[in-house]
């Protein structure tokens, strides 16, 4: 854990980024992302919503219904997690419905999804916060902009995704869909990622997986430093 650069801003820290699909270290520089709305209407039933399937280069090799991806042999396929604070540097922090299919009830990260195909990544977090949380973002940027796990449920199920990380400000209070968060709280971010490395908060795997990286960041999250958009994968610069 570090804590504010000498200059209080995250000039030149470091960030994961994707580099012919390998994980690599490299220096960054701080950068502005202002919200703004969708590029575009994506909005299709759950019954047809459709997930982008990659190889191990980051590449989309093809299309699979979300209902029917996530099972003992779940393909790689192309996701997002964000984290939310507001303006004081406070984390949103959720919990999962109890009838999602993966980590039900898990507390977990702001919020999750997967852009569609052709969908651009942007487009699809900021859709995403607004169906899930009510809430419009603002500095939207990626800081983890390649993150990778593979996780297994008691019951098989396995998540295997490339899920670039997000932060994001909002601009308001959430107002959640409750098929899709069960319940939601505001946090410090020093106290959660404490807790969450100490194994005293026990949370989703990919935030647990997530986490630890993040730790290297500014302690202020309003202080975390952009990650270059060209960094995510191949198949999420659409």
């Amino acid at each position: 854990m570090t804590g504010r650069p000498p200059d209080g801003h995250g000039i030149a820290a470091r960030y994961w980024s994707w580099a012919g699909g390998v994980f690599a270290a490299a220096a960054g520089s701080q950068a502005s992302f202002h919200g703004r709305p969708a590029a575009k209407e994506w909005h299709v039933s759950a019954a047809e919503e459709r997930v982008v399937l990659l190889d191990e280069r980051g590449e989309s090799v093809g299309t699979a219904l979300k209902r029917e991806v996530h099972h003992r042999a779940t393909p790689l396929h192309l996701a997002f997690s964000c984290y939310v604070f507001d303006d004081a540097g406070a984390l949103l922090v959720t919990r999962r419905a109890a009838a999602k299919t993966t980590w039900p009830g898990s507390w977990t990260n702001s919020f999750c999804g997967h852009p569609g195909p052709d969908e651009d990544m942007r487009s699809a977090v900021e859709r995403r916060a607004a169906d899930e949380l009510g809430l419009r973002l603002s500095g939207l940027r990626p800081v983890l902009p390649a993150f990778r796990y593979r996780a297994v449920m008691p019951n098989g199920v396995v998540e295997n995704e490339i899920c670039p990380v997000f932060a994001a400000v909002a601009d308001g209070e959430p107002v959640p869909d409750p098929s899709e968060v069960g319940d939601h709280t505001w946090e410090p971010w020093p106290g959660f990622r404490d807790a969450v490395l100490a194994g005293r908060r026990e949370v989703s795997p990919w935030c647990a997986e997530q986490v630890p990286t993040l730790a290297s960041l500014p302690d202020d999250p309003r202080d975390w430093p952009a990650a270059p958009w060209a960094a995510l994968p191949p198949a999420a610069r659409t």
